[in-house]
């Protein structure tokens, strides 16, 4: 048995892109255990000064009455519903449009891949004019109802039902009595569980860092995600009377991308449990 041959190029490609995505996460954990003059007067790279990771995490919990709970809390709500109702929506009807044949079917095919190639950047503006006139901006609707439509997991899942779900197995429940809704439910959802998972990864990450959106619907700040309200921080260093908090920023910053990382590892294995399907013959 031959054993594969080892690429230098692929493989010093691949060192650089490690160190090009550690080395932001390993200056932000350093930076977030430094008071704010020791950001100034120590190398970014290395620790120095007071150890006061704690400090600083204590003074970003009750900075401002504790606002960074109301911010986490927002988006929290943000992810859950607007997260969550676009991974429902996309599984239901990606599902359909792979499993249902109907006439516009390509018509619809087309449309969902041209709403994959628009950027949100590009609809936001009209989306705010649009919820101006319906008086909802300033509110959660505003962020949660645009999260509710993702074109890419519609997609996503669209193509995965299209190999996962044999047409013999929902014949075979249509065969038993099953009726539609009850064969989805049953029979589709399992088989679908590691699409919906990426689905749901996917439109969680999104809604979470989302930052461009909120800051043209919101106007105050008990309304704010966390990406708004931490750049709201930052902001604070410039103009007259300017109020540095460097420190609770970077900290904030730190225990925000701490959600993510734990869902990855939590729902790391229904990937793995997907990457084998359709490759052994039953």
């Amino acid at each position: 048995m031959t054993r594969p041959r080892k690429s230098r190029a692929l493989t010093a490609v691949m060192a650089l892109y490690l160190v090009y995505t550690l080395v932001p996460l390993l200056w932000l954990i350093i930076n977030a255990t430094k008071t704010q003059a020791a950001l100034f007067t120590t190398s970014g790279l290395s620790f120095g000064g007071p150890f006061a990771l704690f400090d600083n995490i204590g003074q970003t919990f009750t900075y401002h009455d504790g606002i960074f709970f109301r911010w986490l809390g927002n988006t929290l709500l943000y992810v859950v519903v607007g997260a969550g109702g676009a991974t429902i929506l996309a599984t239901a009807a990606g599902y359909g449009l792979a499993k249902y044949r109907f006439p516009g079917r390509r018509a619809v095919f087309a449309v969902v891949l041209g709403a994959v190639a628009v950027p949100g950047t590009a609809l936001a503006v009209p989306t705010f004019l649009l919820f101006s006139k319906l008086g909802l901006t300033n509110t959660p609707l505003a962020i949660i109802i645009p999260s509710l439509i993702s074109p890419f997991g519609l997609y996503l899942i669209w193509v995965y039902a299209a190999d996962a779900i044999p047409d013999e197995l929902l014949e075979a429940a249509r065969i038993d009595g099953a009726g539609e809704i009850r064969i989805f439910l049953t029979v589709t959802l399992r088989q679908l569980v590691p699409g919906i998972v990426t689905v749901a990864l996917f439109t969680m990450v999104q809604t979470w860092n989302n930052y461009f959106l909120p800051l043209i619907m919101l106007s105050e700040p008990k309304w704010y995600p966390l990406t708004v309200g931490l750049n709201q921080w930052s902001a604070q260093a410039n103009g007259a009377g300017a109020q540095p908090i460097f420190n609770l920023v970077l900290t904030g910053s730190l225990l925000t991308i701490i959600p993510l990382v734990l869902a990855f590892l939590l729902m790391q294995r229904f990937w793995q449990s997907g990457l084998s399907a359709g490759s052994v013959k039953q």
